[in-house]
């Protein structure tokens, strides 16, 4: 793995994102399980192989904690996504711990604030009341309801911590993981119209077609973090030189 370049890990990124929407469509058109268990397999891949290589070949650590819990979140949501398929509820459950482990792994990029709260609001409130009122969105059980607003919490808690880190800071890592949560959000917003809806086809189609893309966005944000290291460390040797330079000319 030593041998493993940032050019290779560009090729190995690209051809697993193939791999995945390949995957994706394979799913779209057959609707096998197992298909669908393949293709998650392949964004929990994507993420571990990101991580070790940052750790092991680049040696940083600066964003390891975050990796660690991208990729353990990325292991729940490919669990979610096999179970949903067998108990709804439980699948459920399953993609909520993921966005937990995503939220907590978002404050390792940027410690909570009050820019935090006004955002998770802006993005909770329209999602209960769109759960709650949305027209022929039938739940059959008041468990049902309360499951799907719960959810609505927690994904917007994801969702609203990294709008609020992107309007923070504007760096490469925050735009992949606002992109990942968003196109994550928007999936699980098309799984609601689709199972609670009447089965809407294009409901899920858009849920699939946006939901790989989101998982990918958000296992290579491991990998964009490193670079954004490594940009930041460039920009401080080049300061701490200029620095330098201008104590020697004022000697």
């Amino acid at each position: 793995m030593d041998k493993i370049n940032d050019n290779h890990m560009y090729i190995i990124n690209s051809v697993l994102l193939l791999l995945l929407i390949a995957g994706d469509i394979a799913y779209i058109i057959t609707e096998l399980l197992v298909l669908k268990a393949v293709t998650s397999v392949i964004f929990v891949l994507i993420g571990v192989l990101n991580l070790l290589y940052v750790l092991l070949v680049k040696k940083d650590k600066s964003h390891m904690i975050f990796g660690i819990l991208i990729c353990i979140g990325l292991f729940f949501a490919m669990l979610g996504d096999i179970i949903l398929e067998i108990h709804f509820i439980t699948g459920a459950v399953l993609f909520a711990v993921a966005h937990i482990f995503y939220f907590i792994s978002y404050i390792k990029l940027s410690k909570l604030c009050l820019r935090d709260a006004i955002c998770f609001a802006c993005i909770c409130i329209p999602s209960i009341l769109v759960v709650v009122f949305f027209p022929n969105l039938d739940y059959g059980s008041v468990l049902m309801e309360v499951v799907a607003c719960l959810y609505a919490v927690v994904i917007s808690l994801m969702v609203g911590k990294a709008l609020s880190n992107l309007i923070g800071k504007r760096t490469m890592t925050n735009i992949y993981v606002f992109l990942g949560s968003t196109l994550f959000f928007l999936s699980d917003l098309m799984l609601l119209f689709n199972v609670f809806g009447g089965g809407i086809m294009l409901a899920q189609v858009l849920c699939l077609s946006l939901y790989y893309p989101a998982e990918f966005a958000l296992a290579y944000s491991i990998y964009i973090a490193y670079e954004d290291n490594k940009v930041k460390e460039s920009i401080e040797a080049q300061e701490m030189e200029s620095e330098q330079e201008e104590n020697r000319e004022d000697k």
